[in-house]
């Protein structure tokens, strides 16, 4: 037993010398921001600005200086010292980047030439960040799950940053969704990382994504985000505009390209006719969720529409949802989505029949959404160089 235990520790040796090695601060130092696989939406075509922030223990003495540099697989850039700010719980600065990843940074402090603390976060991007939301289709409701090919697309779940396999973080649903085909596409065409923030809720109205207290005359189909008032009216609860303005605060301003809205089916052409929403009410409820949410968070996000009203075969459209959602594109920063009422027969589920979309529809919906996106993207980048 005795010899057992010596051979164990003599194995061990090196292991503890590298532990030995290592001085405390370093093993207690921790960043938070940015996180692991995180993506920064990129301010110009060339660049990004990537926010650092960490905690330092006593241990770790006060530094006089903090550095960063930015390694790819081509080469090791030169260490840079920033603009910290120090508080009581820590510090925070910018580190200017370029576009592209996935990057590894590092991150260290010092004081009179002494090293205090290093660490490092493994993948960090500089790309695109988009914000998707909506009911069903916007979400993980689809047939067959999607995983990215490319490596450079991830999600945020309000936490933390994954790779985009589905089901995607903070959508509903536990099947596929479109979002990994089209981050894929727009990895490759830009040769940038892509992240998401998925906020897409199975069979909502757009009165269930009004904010809390507006009111409306007939409710819709599900009746759980929104309440009946003393005179026959109805409001909604605010749960899903809530929802929606918190997960996309968390970027920041600017700190996304664009809204991507994908709702339609629970509005129109309701089986209960009492709960189908005119068009016009339509139009006048989902621009005051765009002007609102843009209010809450700051700043004038873009948003995208798309054109969405299908149901299943023989109740493929419905004229007055769709001639809404089109009304919506005069709007100021409101674009033209993918238009998904034209995908049927086996881009559906369940051999065509049903409303969500089978792994081929996924990423039909996808190359549709690619198609609205990039154009308009491109058109950015060379207005923003």
């Amino acid at each position: 037993m005795k010899r057992a235990r010596a051979t164990l520790f003599i194995l061990l040796l090196p292991f503890l010398a590298i532990a030995q090695d290592k001085p405390a601060a370093q093993q207690n130092w921790q960043l938070t921001s940015p996180l692991d696989y995180q993506v920064v939406q990129r301010d110009a075509k060339n660049r990004g600005s990537i926010a650092i922030a960490g905690r330092l223990t006593e241990a770790d003495g006060k530094p006089a200086a903090i550095e960063a540099r930015i390694v790819s697989e081509k080469k090791s850039g030169d260490w840079q010292r920033l603009d910290a700010k120090f508080d009581t719980t820590g510090f925070r600065a910018v580190l200017d980047a370029p576009a592209g990843g996935w990057y590894r940074l590092d991150v260290r402090a010092s004081n009179a030439g002494k090293l205090l603390a290093e660490t490092s976060v493994a993948h960090i991007g500089v790309g695109e960040i988009f914000v998707i939301a909506g009911q069903s289709n916007s979400a993980n409701h689809g047939e067959e799950k999607q995983t990215p090919l490319t490596g450079r697309v991830v999600a945020f779940d309000g936490r933390k940053w994954q790779l985009a396999n589905d089901p995607q973080p903070g959508a509903s649903g536990g099947g596929g969704s479109f979002i990994p085909p089209l981050g894929d596409a727009l990895a490759t065409r830009f040769d940038v990382p892509v992240g998401f923030i998925a906020c897409g809720i199975g069979a909502t109205s757009v009165r269930e994504w009004l904010p809390k207290g507006v009111s409306f005359p007939n409710p819709p189909t599900i009746e759980s985000r929104v309440r009946r008032l003393p005179d026959g009216r109805w409001e909604s609860k605010g749960e899903a505009f809530e929802s929606f303005v918190a997960r996309i605060k968390q970027a920041g301003p600017r700190g996304f390209r664009a809204v991507l809205w994908h709702q339609g089916e629970s509005d129109a052409n309701q089986r209960d006719t009492t709960r189908t929403l005119p068009g016009k009410l339509y139009r006048d409820y989902l621009e005051r969720v765009i002007r609102d949410s843009r209010r809450d968070i700051g700043w004038d996000a873009p948003w995208f529409v798309a054109q969405a009203s299908y149901h299943v075969p023989g109740d493929e459209s419905s004229p007055d949802i769709r001639a809404a959602q089109a009304a919506l594109w005069k709007v100021g920063g409101v674009l033209e989505g993918a238009d998904s009422d034209a995908l049927k027969g086996d881009l559906r589920e369940r051999g065509g029949q049903g409303v969500h979309f089978s792994g081929k529809g996924l990423r039909e919906h996808a190359a549709r959404w690619t198609e609205k996106v990039a154009p308009w993207l491109e058109l950015q980048l060379k207005e923003h160089p």
